[in-house]
């Protein structure tokens, strides 16, 4: 019995060695399609080294303290003098992209401590519209990528790719422009999931924010007073967010924007 748990410590070991080794692989290489991505991206604009060395910043947002530290230093050493940041949840994002909102390329985790299924994507297509976002992920479930790209990420790259797909697809994304996985079909017809998706990602930054207060139970006038507006443009943005979700009260758009964000599909946005 001894012997047969002492191999069984021993498989257990194995087993996180080797998913501690693949996942480390999987950071290079996603470090190794970033570097290439950038460096492309400012010779094919004419900027040369200095658009990288003093002008690049990059936001690493994953939990994973092993994908974390590789890109950060695998990045460090691949692009010199550019700005590496990094976050481990929702807050620590926040404040990164609050001290540094000249973001270049944000490469995001969609499951962080302080976020719910695609509220971390929501939060910043809200927030911060102007900063390209990346969704970098082993997942290559049709419907989460297609949420992905409904909600605003400007790229689904999923990790399993080779090296060149995955340089291509961030040099898109730097130069302005949006990719998509090719199994990936956007004009297949959209199921009620991506109906109330592009419902919830057609209100403007300013309605999701009144959205996510909403959903913090504040009122009408609470909101106004944090979003230093009157209380006539706030209950203007409650009509125009009942009426793009497809609702009726607040209590209905409020459980609506949480069954998206958690990945939970209603058959109707009600």
């Amino acid at each position: 019995m001894a012997l047969a748990a002492k191999g069984g410590r021993s498989d257990d070991r194995h087993c996180e060695r080797s998913e501690a080794i693949h996942s480390y692989r999987g950071a290079m290489r996603v470090v190794c399609f970033v570097a290439s991505a950038l460096a492309t991206a400012a010779l094919n604009r004419g900027e040369g080294t200095t658009w990288l060395n003093d002008k690049t910043h990059i936001l690493i947002a994953d939990d994973h303290p092993l994908i974390l530290g590789a890109l950060r230093h695998a990045l460090t050493g691949a692009i010199e003098g550019a700005e590496i940041h990094e976050a481990r949840d929702l807050e620590t994002l926040t404040a990164a992209l609050e001290a540094t909102p000249d973001m270049d390329l944000v490469l995001l985790d969609l499951a962080m401590p302080g976020v719910r299924g695609f509220s971390g994507l929501i939060y910043l297509r809200a927030q911060h519209a102007g900063v390209p976002v990346v969704v970098v992920s082993a997942n290559r479930d049709p419907a989460v990528m297609r949420a992905c790209i409904d909600l605003g990420a400007a790229g689904y790259i999923p990790k399993s790719l080779d090296l060149e797909t995955m340089r291509a697809a961030v040099r898109t994304v730097l130069e302005g422009g949006r990719w998509i996985p090719p199994e990936l079909d956007l004009a297949a017809p959209a199921d009620q999931a991506s109906l109330a998706l592009r419902r919830l990602a057609s209100l403007t930054p300013q309605q999701v924010r009144v959205l996510m207060m909403l959903s913090e139970g504040l009122l009408n006038k609470q909101i106004a007073y944090e979003l230093s507006v009157s209380e006539a443009t706030v209950k203007a943005h409650v009509s125009a967010i009942l009426q793009k979700l497809g609702v009726e009260s607040r209590t209905q758009a409020v459980i609506a924007a949480a069954n998206i964000e958690k990945g939970l599909w209603p058959a109707k946005a009600e």
